[in-house]
């Protein structure tokens, strides 16, 4: 489904006498369709770079990332909208409309991409009861705990039912008890369909997942395991 192949992203430096950056260096791996994959290293070893890549916010210095076989530097601007219906993204930080009730935050996503009022009115709810919302749905993300507005943006990254799940630290702003229903959600999901690819630091959720983990260290990858541990 998605193949990193030789990547490098290199980040010029503003002042004429500081060393360029290099985030990713000569990355390659494969993931698979419906698999759940975590990405970890510490801050700067390149995680959230991969991530950007892959929804074409940026562009590798070389190498090439293919997406169902078409490679994305082929890909034209009119082509993204494809691209990014296949794709949804959570946050950490939510990135709710504070002025939108749960429902009104999903319904806007469907909006946005041109769906009919009566698809609207079909999906939302059926997102909210698959994350567990559906009586929280007139809610503003004021009224909500921090684990329900970061539901209620599952909810938005799954409604237009996308290929791939992509959760870049979705548990950083949660207590323990969140972060356990978050994951739990993820997985949940990934059984329905989706691809989940999970970029986290949190050691503890690592170890209790027992899937495949992508260690990356200073841009590059040190360690790819089937059944991964959080080992840095």
């Amino acid at each position: 489904m998605i193949k990193f192949q030789d990547i490098t992203k290199i980040y010029s430096s503003n002042a004429s006498k500081s060393e360029p950056t290099i985030a990713l260096d000569k990355v390659s791996f494969d993931i698979s369709p419906k698999e759940f994959v975590s990405l970890v290293g510490k801050s700067g070893a390149g995680k959230t770079t991969l991530l950007k890549l892959l929804l074409m916010q940026e562009k590798p210095t070389s190498g090439d990332i293919l997406f169902e076989g078409k490679n994305l530097s082929d890909i034209r601007s009119e082509e993204l909208p494809w691209l990014r219906r296949k794709i949804g993204v959570v946050f950490q930080d939510y990135k709710l409309l504070a002025v939108k009730t749960a429902y009104e935050n999903i319904a806007y996503t469907m909006e946005v991409i041109g769906a009919r009022d009566e698809e609207i009115k079909r999906d939302v709810p059926k997102v909210l009861d698959i994350v567990g919302l559906s009586e929280r749905a007139g809610n503003l993300p004021a009224e909500l705990s921090g684990g329900e507005r970061q539901r209620v943006a599952i909810a938005r990254a799954l409604v237009h039912r996308p290929d791939i799940i992509l959760a870049d630290e979705p548990t950083g702003n949660l207590d323990p008890y969140h972060t356990m229903e978050i994951i739990e959600l993820l997985l949940k999901i990934q059984l329905m369909g989706p691809t989940v690819v999970l970029a986290t630091h949190n050691k503890d959720v690592i170890n209790r997942l027992n899937k495949r983990v992508v260690t990356l260290e200073k841009g590059k990858i040190i360690r790819d395991e089937k059944e991964g541990r959080f080992i840095l």
